[in-house]
């Protein structure tokens, strides 16, 4: 008898949430399509992590697609803007990219309707850090009722798409230890918004501030700070 195998397209940016997403769809059996977006971001740096990440969970194909945000502007990731460095910020903040997560799920839809992959994962997370309005519960859903009524795949019946968030309402505490758990190297992952000319984190930003509290909250040392 033929065990149908299943697929997924994970969106990876080389960050500790979309690399523990990534590590908790390997836990659940599936056949990994590692999709990173190079959108001409500040960080680019994390471009390598995800490369190391796809590599160490082996992946049966990371692509990397290139597009340019930075003609859109609107984010201190793709612009001259300065990335704030005084602590957590409130609201919605300047690092909000529009609508990243729209076009990185449209890749990723596009991919998953060709390969035939149901499953879409995205590491969204709405407690730490609740100003991205495309991390919230209710714009995954209606992705999720949009893609089965875009593809061709969805319209003839053959697929029905889920939008998976397995991190969408864990601490970034709950995160880290789930990853190691499942011997996740987060040596390899990469967080900061703004890196040092040497490649080194800021240690200031929000995504640094945030990383090194759920590493303390996690009983953990980050591997970056040392």
């Amino acid at each position: 008898m033929t065990m149908t195998v299943k697929k997924a397209v994970v969106l990876l940016s080389g960050g500790v949430d979309s690399s523990t997403m990534l590590a908790i769809a390997k836990h659940e059996g599936y056949e990994l399509y590692a999709l990173t977006l190079d959108y001409s971001q500040r960080h680019s740096i994390e471009l390598e992590s995800a490369a190391r990440v796809a590599a160490q969970m082996g992946v049966a194909k990371h692509l990397l697609v290139r597009t340019d945000f930075r003609g859109i502007g609107g984010s201190a990731l793709t612009s001259e803007t300065e990335v704030p460095k005084e602590g957590v910020t409130e609201g919605i903040p300047v690092t909000y990219v529009p609508a990243r997560n729209t076009i990185f799920l449209s890749y990723a839809l596009g991919w998953a309707e060709v390969l035939g992959a149901p499953d879409i994962f995205i590491g969204a997370n709405v407690m730490d850090y609740s100003g991205y309005p495309d991390c919230r519960p209710e714009f995954l859903k209606a992705f999720e009722d949009l893609a089965n009524l875009a593809t061709k795949v969805s319209v003839e019946g053959k697929i029905k798409f889920g939008i998976k968030a397995p991190l969408l309402k864990m601490s970034k505490s709950d995160i880290i230890r789930k990853g190691l758990e499942l011997g996740l190297d987060y040596s390899l992952t990469w967080s900061c918004y703004d890196p040092t000319p040497g490649g080194r984190p800021c240690g200031a930003c929000d995504s640094c501030r945030i990383r090194a509290k759920g590493f303390e909250e996690a009983g953990a040392t980050d591997p970056l700070a040392e």
